[in-house]
C-alpha cells in the first residue's frame, strides 16, 4: 500500500514547542497532523483495518528546494498521523529507511507499507 501526501514535508522543529518542562504541539501542528490525516483515509480502502501486526515502512520525502535538512526530525508527526488508521500504534514499526529527493514541481510524502 502506498499513500501520498501533499505539500512539502514539515520537520518536528515546526510542529512542536517547549514550555518549561511541557513539550506540545502548535495549533499549525494539529493543523498539519489532521491534514495528513484526511489525506490518508482518503487513500486507504473502507474495509481495512489497522493491522495488529509489525510492520516495515519506507518513507519518501520529496523536497520543493535543496536546502540542507535532517531527515530523522521528519517522522514523528508521520508516525503518529497514521496511528490508529495504517497501525495501531507506531511502536509496530519494526523497520523504517526514509529517502529525501528534490521535486520542485510537486513536494510531498510517500509512504509504502
Amino acid at each position: 500500500m502506498k499513500i501520498i501526501l501533499k505539500g512539502n514535508p514539515k520537520s518536528n522543529n515546526h510542529i512542536y514547542r517547549n514550555h518549561g518542562h511541557i513539550r506540545y504541539m502548535t495549533q499549525d501542528g494539529k493543523a498539519l497532523k489532521e491534514s495528513y490525516q484526511l489525506q490518508a483515509k482518503s487513500q486507504v480502502e473502507r474495509k481495512w483495518l489497522p493491522t495488529p501486526n509489525d510492520l516495515g515502512i519506507q518513507i519518501d520525502l520529496f523536497f520543493g528546494d535543496q536546502r540542507k535538512r535532517d531527515i530523522d526530525n521528519y517522522c514523528k508527526i508521520l508516525l503518529d498521523s497514521l496511528s490508529g488508521l495504517i497501525w495501531i500504534d507506531d511502536n509496530q514499526i519494526t523497520c523504517m529507511a526514509i529517502t529525501k529527493q528534490i521535486d520542485k514541481v510537486d513536494p510531498r510524502i510517500e509512504i509504502t507499507i
